[in-house]
């Protein structure tokens, strides 16, 4: 994530459940800890936060592998504490998996992803299927259960449409939503098909993703960060040969940041 107000990048660091700083002036520096898990038992897994996002009041929220929720840093961003509030831990009762990825739309709605890799293992869920939620007033709306390991989520074209990434070796796609009457999703395609990289051994699989103000999108994947335009179609590739997973746009979308592997 980065802070254009504090010229900042926050990223989350999932095994050891912190969140670092990096500036130009200071490099790297221990932001926020615990961030995804504020529990005392050990456990396994991947505990941290992972997807970091800003509200419309520039606060702090965070998907958090380890609470399994979706929740609001109670502080500000100059001064982190590990004080938190839930925005969403449950679907009709059930907690959820391990909330991955989300975004703001401009009214204040949040939508975020749900698969199952905080867990320590599979048999620690409660909801039989990997969803992509809504939470708007409080309540947390189910918009599909289909999608096998959803992740990164971004809205497209005005806010008409929705691209969520699947991390799935055997399914490595992005797809496309169109926002129908209350928001259900219609009209799901596939944007692009990386199965038979992800099967030749390139590493990484869909991941994070933004789009810039031109809609063109730019999307962790197999073998690097793939470039969409805002047709969908690919017209480049950042090739890297570690397996990448978040980005984010700075700069007025001249800047770049990548997270990889190793």
């Amino acid at each position: 994530l980065w802070v254009d107000s504090g010229k900042m990048l926050l990223y989350s660091d999932i095994p050891p459940n912190k969140i670092f700083k990096w500036t130009e002036a200071k490099g790297k520096e221990l932001y926020l800890t615990p961030s995804g898990y504020t529990g005392t038992i050990p456990r396994g897994g991947e505990p941290g936060s992972n997807g970091l996002i800003l509200n419309k009041d520039g606060k702090l929220v965070l998907c958090q592998h380890g609470d399994r929720r979706m929740a609001l840093m109670d502080a500000e961003l100059n001064a982190p504490a590990a004080k938190f509030i839930s925005l969403a831990d449950n679907y009709e009762g059930k907690k959820l998996n391990s909330p991955n990825d989300a975004v703001f739309r401009s009214n204040g709605d949040l939508f975020f992803t749900d698969p199952p890799y905080g867990l320590a293992n599979d048999s620690l869920k409660e909801i039989p299927f990997q969803g992509v939620y809504k939470v708007a007033g409080g309540k947390v709306i189910l918009l599909t259960d289909s999608i096998t390991r959803p992740n990164g989520i971004a809205f497209l074209n005005n806010e008409k449409t929705l691209i969520v990434a699947n991390s799935d070796p055997e399914k490595a796609v992005w797809y496309l939503f169109d926002m129908g009457a209350n928001d259900s999703l219609t009209n799901g395609r596939i944007m692009h098909d990386a199965t038979a990289l992800s099967k030749s051994g390139e590493k990484g699989l869909p991941d994070g993703l933004k789009a810039d103000k031109m809609g063109n999108i730019f999307a962790t994947g197999p073998g690097g960060v793939f470039i969409f335009n805002a047709e969908g179609k690919q017209i480049g590739k950042i090739k890297i040969p570690e397996a990448c997973s978040n980005i984010a746009l700075a700069d007025d979308d001249k800047t770049l940041f990548i997270t990889a592997d190793m």
